[in-house]
Parts: structure tokens; sequence; C-alpha cells
């Protein structure tokens, strides 16, 4: 997400949180500072924060040229015929363009600009010729076997190099470490054992990287052609459209009212924008600037405030409906219709944000807040009927889809459906300035992500290439053989440790590459083991060391960093033991095990909520009132009692939890321990 799609969310936010305190003389200066802060904490974090600006011709030019990349999307996810080949090349072309004309090579380089530097005009002639090479020659190539000649390897090459240069200016880590995965392919000859191969020449190496569809041009950039950039335009257009005010003032009337009522409007906000621009952090940026000081102010714990942003702008990623499009990539990798991706989705989702939200709830009754006066929370009819009408786009996008259309004919017309219901109301209309600015802003927030896309595929060609998955497999089976959760502890690990960093569609794809093979050998059904890989990746935004949206939630909370990704491992607790119920019984993941009937399936999910809600009393250490260490102890028993599907399991922790309400309304005088993380 950009500088000025950030601004204007900002704003919006402003306004639909103009219910809930009034304004003192300073709080204008207090608000700047924390939003400068943000910006600056985002910068550092987040290389899609850090993009030229083009004054002049320049900048109409770019203008242009972003809408007409825009239009050249929605033309050939529709309408239009290209080849799937062809059609990831003019993607990459694009991608390149924009990477080199946006992104400062250096951070100490001048942002605004009147033109680009000459060494960024050479990369991008080199991009479009090596691409555009590919585009004439790839039929005939494949037509001899994938057979090269000398001045085809020179072009794959200087192509490689000109990806691994975008991919150093949008998301380093991510070259790193496919420049690692690169260097194996060479160098793995000299590695002993289960993970050493026999080598490979520069020239296989060069086919499977660039001339197949194995490498940049395999699934990743595929799926950044078509489900991600279609469905970031999507997003850019909900919010101009004025659906994030939406959201905002009716999760105001949904909760303002209940103990810690902006902490729970910040879990739901956050969830549903993070759903929409699958950026953790980019979302922590924007939308906790207002959420963050809002929960201090209610009486939260700095750390605690932070903490609850950022691990609520975490769970988007895999939020359905839409999952910041990383759904759309376990599709295919799957070979499943989305709808039954979104709908294994829905109970880990459900289950993760009933954990913060039950979290922040405890929490709120063990310090006595209350929640916000009935005088600044709107009515939600006068909302309804205000702004109810731009939810219409995401209920149409759902309906096309539980329709059996294509998410990306749905997409496209969602797009269309959210102008036309912008017009429904005077006061949301979309102009053709905002029109304008959408496509902009969808078409530059595609270029980050897609570049990751690209350069992932360097990974996937070596993992495909060397056979390092299933290598990789086979060790973890020799460690821990057969035992599954056993091996899943592992794979978490390797999921954690692979995604720290790295945006949440290019993690999954890196992850599901190196780690679903093991899990598959260990007889876990593959949509537990995708979405298994899926939600540990997603979750290394808010794991300890690195935890990069912990270290700008904390940073706006002036916090200390450490703490606050230590409340945002408590907070998510529950997504991270989640995974490993679902692990060897799928009953959790809705249409995942067939034998399941649908009794089996909503009695799972009403035992998973309760051992969700007795994880976060036993946490907190309130339940009805405040827990003894006896109750908590009995609590946090009953969780995995719970979570586990079973008429036994669920049967014993009926019983215990019973026994501890009983307890608890006997109880006459509250214990008040002071918790830490």
């Amino acid at each position: 997400m950009r500088r000025p799609a950030i601004l204007q969310l900002q704003i919006v936010l402003k306004s639909s949180f103009r219910y809930t305190h009034s304004m003192k003389n300073n709080s204008e200066m207090v608000k700047q500072s924390t939003e400068a802060t943000a910006q600056q904490l985002l910068e550092e974090t987040d290389t899609d924060s850090r993009t030229r600006t083009y004054r002049g011709p320049a900048g109409i030019a770019v203008t242009v040229l972003l809408c007409i990349w825009t239009a050249f999307q929605l033309y050939f996810s529709t309408v239009g015929v290209i080849s799937a080949v062809n059609l990831r090349a003019a993607h990459s072309i694009f991608l390149l363009l924009f990477t080199f004309l946006l992104y400062p090579a250096h951070r100490r380089e001048n942002r605004i600009r009147r033109l680009p530097p000459l060494y960024d005009i050479a990369l991008i002639l080199l991009a479009v010729f090596t691409f555009g090479y590919l585009m004439l020659h790839y039929t005939a190539i494949a037509r001899a076997g994938g057979r090269i000649n000398t001045l085809q390897a020179v072009i794959a090459a200087v192509a490689l190099i000109v990806i691994f240069e975008a991919a150093r200016r949008t998301a380093f880590n991510l070259a790193v470490l496919a420049a690692l995965f690169l260097a194996y392919n060479f160098f793995g000859a000299f590695i002993p054992g289960q993970l050493g191969h026999n080598g490979f020449t520069l020239k296989r190496v060069l086919i499977t990287q660039f001339w197949g569809t194995q490498g940049v041009l395999g699934v990743g950039i595929g799926v950044s052609a078509t489900y991600i950039f279609l469905f970031v335009v999507f997003g850019a257009f909900l919010k101009q459209s004025g659906f994030s005010q939406f959201i905002n003032d009716f999760s105001l009337t949904l909760v303002g009212r209940t103990p810690g009522g902006p902490a729970k409007v910040a879990v739901i906000a956050s969830a549903l924008m993070g759903m929409i621009n699958g950026s953790a952090v980019a979302n922590v940026a924007t939308t906790g600037t207002i959420t963050i000081p809002l929960m201090k102010q209610t009486g939260y714990k700095k750390e605690f405030a932070g903490a609850v942003e950022a691990t609520a702008s975490t769970g988007g990623q895999f939020c359905p409906p839409i999952m910041g499009a990383v759904g759309f990539v376990m599709a295919e990798f799957l070979n499943l219709s989305y709808t039954k991706v979104m709908l294994a989705a829905i109970l880990p989702a459900f289950l993760y944000y009933l954990g913060i939200l039950m979290s922040v709830h405890f929490e709120a009754k063990r310090l006595g807040l209350s929640g916000l006066s009935k005088e600044n929370i709107p009515q939600a009819l006068t909302v309804i009927k205000k702004q109810g009408h731009l939810a219409l786009p995401l209920i149409f996008l759902i309906a096309m889809m539980a329709k059996g259309f294509t998410p990306l004919l749905a997409a496209v017309a969602a797009i269309f459906v959210t102008i036309a219901a912008s017009w429904l109301r005077k006061e949301t209309r979309m102009t053709p300035d905002k029109i304008l600015a959408a496509c902009v802003e969808g078409a530059r927030g595609a270029v980050g992500v897609g570049i990751s896309c690209v350069i992932i595929g360097v990974i996937i060609g070596t993992v495909t290439l060397t056979s390092l998955g299933l290598n990789m497999g086979y060790v973890i089976l020799r460690a821990v053989p057969g035992n599954i959760y056993l091996t899943g502890f592992l794979v978490m690990i390797m999921s954690t440790v692979l995604g720290m960093g790295v945006p949440g569609v290019a993690a999954y794809v890196i992850v599901q590459a190196v780690a679903v093979p093991v899990l598959l050998k260990v007889g876990i059904t593959p949509v537990a083991a995708h979405m298994f890989c899926l939600i540990y990746a997603c979750l290394s935004n808010i794991t300890p060391p690195v935890a990069i949206s912990c270290y700008v939630a904390a940073g706006i909370a002036q916090a200390n960093q450490f703490k606050t990704g230590l409340w945002a491992v408590r907070l998510g607790l529950i997504g991270f033991l989640m995974p490993f119920f679902f692990l060897n019984n799928p009953v959790l993941l809705i249409g995942a095990d067939a034998s399941a009937s649908l009794l089996t399936t909503l009695l799972a999910s009403v035992s998973a909520s309760l051992g969700t809600i007795a994880l976060t009393a036993a946490l907190e250490g309130f339940f009805i009132r405040q827990a003894s260490p006896v109750d908590r102890v009995l609590l946090a028993a009953t969780a995995p009692l719970f979570l586990y599907p079973g008429l036994l399991t669920d049967g014993i922790g009926l019983a215990i939890l019973a026994f501890v309400i009983l307890k608890q309304l006997k109880l006459r005088k509250p214990l008040r321990p002071e918790l830490e993380p």
C-alpha cells in the first residue's frame, strides 16, 4: 500500500471515529505525530511506501501507463484471448517497468523526480527485450524440446539479473533467499547426504528458471497476473468508494458499547481491511494510527494495544471471503475451486478472531474497562441506510463465486458493481477522479507482491529441479518417522522461519513448496497440509524475533517491541495451536472431510469455539469473574479437549467447564492477579 492510499484511508478512519471521543486542543498535533511515526516505521519495514513521485510530464506518463496496465489485465482476464505464457511474460514486463520507475535503487535517493535515472531506463529496456524475446521465441523453443543456443542462454541470464535487481528493491529478504536457492543448484553437488544432488549445468538451470514454466514464469507469476492483480484493484475500488468508513462505523454499532469496545472495533476493522489488502504491515500502519491511541486512551496497556492491532491485521490474510488473494493461489496448487478453499478457511479464521475478541473482552473485564457511551455510538439503522449499499460489491462477489462463476469474472464484475453501488447515494458517488485514483492505486499496489511472485519462481524452480522438497521430507521423516504431530511441529518452525519478513502470498508459496510434500508423506490430506502451511506462514508476521507487524505497532504505541511481540503471540495463541488439531482430523476444515456430516461439522465448530473461549479465559485470568490459579489450570485443560473433535473429549471438557462455572458463580470475593505476558 503506497503513501497516498495510506493517507486516504487514515482520513476515512478519522471520520469514522468521530463518534468516539471529543477532541482536545492539542489532539491534532498528537495525531500528526502518530501518523508521522507510523509512516517512518512503514518506510523502514515496507518498501512499498518508499516509492518515487514524478513531477510534470513524467508523472502524467506514469499515471497513463498504470491505467493502461489495469485495462490490459482486465481485458485479458475476461474477454481477451492470450496464451498463458505470453500473459505471464507481458505481466512481468509491466511489473519490471514499474519497479524500475517507482522504486529507488537506494534509500538515500531523492524520491521527487522529473525523470527516472539513466540506469533504470537501461534496466527497463533490458526487461522489455528479454521478456519480449521470450514471447516471440517461446513456442519455437518448446517445439525443439527446450534446447537453447548460447544467445538464448545469455538472454535468460540477463533476465534473471534484472529480476534479482527488481526483487532487491521491493523484497530484499526474499531476494537473498532466492539467491541462496539459486546457488543450491550449483553447490548442492558438494553437500553430502540426502540434501545433496548430482549437480546441474548452467544451461540446464537457465532453461528451468527462464525458458520453462517451472521457474519465473511458473504458477507464482501466473496467479499474480490473474487473481492477485484483479483483487488488489478490487480492494482499491472498495477503498475509494468509502467501504472502509462503512466497516468502521458498522463495527462501532456492533461492539462499541461492550467492555473494551474500541479494541473490538479495531479487531473487526483490521480483520476486514487485512482481508482485502492482504498486507499485515500496511494495515497496521494505516488503521493502527487511529485504533492504537484510542485503545490506550480507553485504558489498555500500550503493549497490549499494539499487539491487538498487529494480531488482527495479520489474520486477515487467511480470512474469507477474499483471504488477501492467497486463497486463489492455494486453489491453484490444490486444483480445487476457490469456494472449497474459502469454506475450509472459515472455521480457522473464525476461531482465530474469536480468540482475539475474547482476549480483548476478558482483559477489559479484568481491568474494569467499560465501552463507549451511547451518545458516541452511531445508530445502526442510520449507518446501514447511509452506507450499507457499499457492501453490495462484496455480497455480489461472494454470490457469483457461490453460483460457480470463476473468481476472475466475479472480481471484474464486482469492480463495476462497486462503481454502480457508489452512485446509489450522492455522498459516496465515485467521480472520474476517484475511478482513476482506484486504477492507479490498484496497479501500484500490485507491483511489490507481483515481483515477489516472480522471484519466488526461482525458489520453486530450484525445488522442482533438485527435488529439494522431497529430500527435505525424507530428512524430516527419518528424524520423526511416521509421527504426524512431531512432523507438524518441525514444519511449523520451518514455515515460520521461511515466512519471516516476506509478503503473505509469497511466504505461503515458498512454504508450501518445501513443507507440503513433507506433510503429505505422513498421510495428511492436501487441504489440511496447505492450510497448515498458510496459517503459519501468515503468523510469522507476529512471531518474535522478527515480527514485522509487531515492530510497526509497537512504534505507533511507543511500546517495547519484544513485549508487544509476546502479547501478540498470546493473543493469537489459538492460531498457533489450532492447525495441529486438523492435521489428523480435518473436520475443522469445512468440506475437507467428505465423510463428515453437517451435524458432525456443527458440533466440532461449537466445541472448538468453547475451547477457544476457555483458552483465552485461562490466559487472561478472567472468565465469569477473576479466575484463581486452579480455575486457570482447569480452563486451560479444557481447551485441547474441546479442540480435538470427539464426543468423549467434548463430554469431559463440558464437565470440567461446568465445574469452573459453578465454582466461579459461588465465589464472592474476586482475586485480582496482575498478569504479564
